[in-house]
């Protein structure tokens, strides 16, 4: 069985929120990547979405938008995505789900790219900016590598999330708001409403992601979802001057305040 598919039948089973962690591929470097997803993990997180730089984000804020160009300005390419994630599988078995913009996948060869990931271990993959009519050809490749394609529904896209998510696997990942990632979430009525549409909507646990940055936040939305997803507050933490070990601790320990958080009754 796939990892994300394991890991979300255990959270049924024992009745748990899910905290998945987003990261990037290579910042604020290869090795210290490899760092931050292990300390992570011992922290807590269940799953680990790692993102790739990309020089047009358009679904984030300046926040990773900012990180994406330092790294990309460093150096780093595509194929080092596959050679970190295979040093990460040395070390971990930790569902990975990798967050990418199409132009990476197409120009790279929508194919060969997802056969990659399989042959590193990756589980599943997130692609932010690809129509659900256009998806088809992705998504064939997808279930003939047993790498998760997972849909992602906004508030704007409401009256079309049944069919973003028919015959979907893994988890619906819900943005909270109409915009980029980076701003701090405020539940309203709108907000509630919409989560209990996409829960009504999916077969799936729906993991709600986008402005969740604190362990305030994650007590107002936790009983609204299945999980929760976190990114820029951890990108956040790493943009510090401070040295890089500095800044892990400072992470490890915001996310052992939200994995507390999350696992209050």
């Amino acid at each position: 069985m796939n990892r994300v598919e394991s890991k979300l039948k255990n959270f049924k089973i024992e009745d748990r929120k899910a905290l998945v962690a987003f990261i990037i591929a290579g910042y604020p470097s290869l090795n210290g990547t490899k760092e931050l997803a292990l300390n992570l993990e011992k922290e807590g997180v269940d799953i680990l979405e790692i993102g790739v730089p990309f020089s047009d984000p358009l679904a984030d804020g300046p926040v990773i938008s900012q990180a994406y160009y330092n790294t990309l300005k460093s150096g780093f390419k595509t194929k080092d995505l596959f050679s970190l994630v295979e040093d990460i599988r040395k070390d971990s078995n930790i569902p990975l789900v990798v967050m990418v913009y199409y132009n990476i996948v197409y120009c790279y060869g929508v194919e060969k790219f997802i056969n990659n990931l399989k042959k590193v271990g990756v589980d599943g993959i997130i692609v932010p900016d690809i129509p659900l009519e256009e998806r088809e050809e992705l998504n064939t490749y997808c279930n003939n590598f047993d790498v998760i394609l997972i849909p992602l529904v906004a508030p704007t896209s409401k009256d079309r999330i049944k069919k973003i998510v028919k015959d979907s696997r893994g988890f619906t990942y819900c943005v909270s708001v109409k915009g980029t990632t980076g701003k701090s979430i405020v539940l309203t009525d709108d907000l509630i409403d919409y989560m209990k549409f996409c829960r009504n909507a999916s077969h799936n646990q729906c993991f709600l992601g986008f402005g969740v940055d604190s362990k305030e936040s994650v007590n107002k939305v936790k009983e609204h979802c299945d999980g929760v997803i976190i990114g820029s507050a951890i990108v956040k933490r790493l943009n510090s001057d401070e040295e890089f070990d500095k800044n892990l601790r400072k992470i490890r320990s915001f996310i052992r305040e939200v994995r507390k958080e999350m696992d209050k009754d």
